[in-house]
């Protein structure tokens, strides 16, 4: 499962912006590792760079320097197959001689498609096939006699999830949606202001936390420094798969600590389903926290039973066919002297489609384990995610076509135990309505159209790509 992306702004006068943006984007390498790129602007021209792959492949000392001004967004991008490729990297610039825009966009608009139409008519252009180029034009076509006015009718328009950075030559703004679904906060440097999706990236370029960007809200931070535009917000619905898997460990999410919200979720899976074993181990990385709470919980010692390959990420390298065969070990190297002849719990973050969790256990039963007790953060996943989430179909979702018995027979494990929703809420020890929990429940924070499912991209007669709200496409 992936999640959408990881977004930046900053302003600042007496920073080299362009290099704190490309440490920022570094520290949230984990949303997106597709593309990367990074927007300036000096008050009067709006520079872009951006490339495919990781922020450490696509910048260099001399593409940083060409990168001048006082403020910046930077972005990280998360795609499905298909929709890789130059056009679609971020950060998006829009406009034309009188007036320009650059934007970085989380999340996902369900609504994309009627809204493209609708611009093509009016006679806006798109090089890609995001819903954050259309985001980024709709904004350009509102009215408004101010930036804040026109992202505002904007919003009054978008159906979806979106965490916002655009940026005019002369100010940066930051949004979200009225749901809240993406992480946003805000941060103070020295000499100006930064946002970030997630708050680690403030602690890697040593801007101190100040608060989250409510839903709803546009922040506006230029030569008179921050100012907040509120809105109305009905209903929340953060993606609680930030808590269970996409923020970093060391994040701190509505006043909550990553890593203390996921030792809770093992402890509450040792509390739900305890067993008789030797040893408990958590599937690396993302589970390895919850392994630790769950063994405190149960007082069963704590192993690590797999090495992960922190090296292994998409390449464009096509392996042949016996290095494909091997499968889950190109991720994953067990320890057999540790495993052999133990009945070991295995904790992991959540089982979505079931390709990767059967190998995962055989790999251990090849290891020596006698026995291999599966424990999972998420409950059963049973709904897609239409909110930027590239999750699968819901006929993909093997706990929409199985029950919890015959799941744990098709993993291959000798137990199965799905941490509860009111077990998950009490981990993270916020409301639940604070959250989207759709993809357990099917409530969704909008009304969305189930063929949506659908994956495709339609084309238009003159060839361009049409962006679809797919759940997965443009990020």
């Amino acid at each position: 499962m992936r999640e959408s992306c990881g977004v930046f702004g900053v302003y600042s006068p007496n920073e080299d912006v362009a290099r704190l943006t490309f440490f920022a984007l570094f520290a949230l390498q984990h949303r997106g590792q597709e593309s990367s790129g990074i927007a300036t602007a000096d008050g009067k021209k709006i520079r872009v760079f951006t490339g495919m792959g990781r922020v450490s492949n696509v910048f260099t000392e001399g593409s940083l320097s060409g990168l001048t001004g006082h403020m910046a967004i930077g972005h990280n991008r998360y795609s499905t197959a298909g929709s890789s490729r130059i056009a679609n990297a971020q950060p998006i610039l829009v406009g034309n001689d009188s007036e320009t825009i650059a934007i970085a966009h989380n999340g996902n608009i369900v609504n994309a498609t009627p809204l493209y139409q609708e611009l093509v008519e009016q006679g806006y252009k798109f090089s890609g096939s995001t819903d954050s180029e259309v985001v980024a034009n709709l904004i350009l076509a509102s009215p408004g006699k101010s930036w804040v006015d026109r992202i505002r009718y904007a919003m009054h328009r978008l159906q979806g999830a979106y965490s916002l950075t655009i940026m005019t030559p002369q100010d940066l703004y930051a949004v979200r949606d009225p749901f809240g679904v993406r992480p946003l906060c805000l941060g103070k440097v020295d000499h100006g202001w930064v946002v970030a999706s997630e708050s680690c990236a403030l602690d890697h370029i040593g801007a101190d936390f100040v608060r989250e960007v409510k839903p709803s809200e546009i922040v506006r931070i230029g030569e008179n420094g921050v100012e907040s535009f509120p809105g109305e917000s009905t209903r929340h619905g953060m993606c609680i798969f930030e808590f269970i898997y996409f923020a970093r460990l060391d994040s701190v999410i509505n006043g909550k600590l990553l890593y203390i919200a996921r030792q809770a979720m093992g402890s509450g899976l040792a509390i739900e389903y305890p067993v008789d074993a030797d040893l408990v181990m958590g599937v690396p990385e993302s589970a390895i926290a919850a392994g630790t709470g769950y063994a405190r919980e149960s007082g069963i010692p704590l192993v690590e039973g797999l090495v992960k390959n922190r090296y292994v990420g998409r390449t464009f390298i096509e392996p042949d066919q016996r290095i494909r065969d091997l499968g889950v070990k190109l991720k994953y190297n067990p320890l057999p002297q540790v495993l052999n002849g133990e009945r070991v719990v295995v904790v992991d973050d959540s089982i979505v489609r079931g390709t990767t969790t059967p190998s995962v256990v055989r790999l251990l039963r090849k290891a020596g384990a006698r026995e291999i007790h599966m424990r999972i953060c998420a409950p059963p996943i049973r709904y897609p995610c239409f909110f930027g989430v590239d999750m699968a179909t819901r006929r993909e979702l093997i706990a929409a076509q199985k029950s919890v018995p015959e799941i744990c027979k098709f993993i291959g494990a000798d137990t199965l135990g799905y941490l509860s929703i009111d077990g998950l809420i009490k981990a993270v020890d916020l409301p639940r309505e604070n959250f989207c929990l759709a993809c357990f429940t099917g409530d969704y924070p909008l009304p969305v159209q189930l063929e949506m499912d659908k994956l495709a991209l339609e084309t238009l007669g003159d060839g361009q790509p049409k962006p679809v709200c797919d759940g997965t496409e443009g990020r």
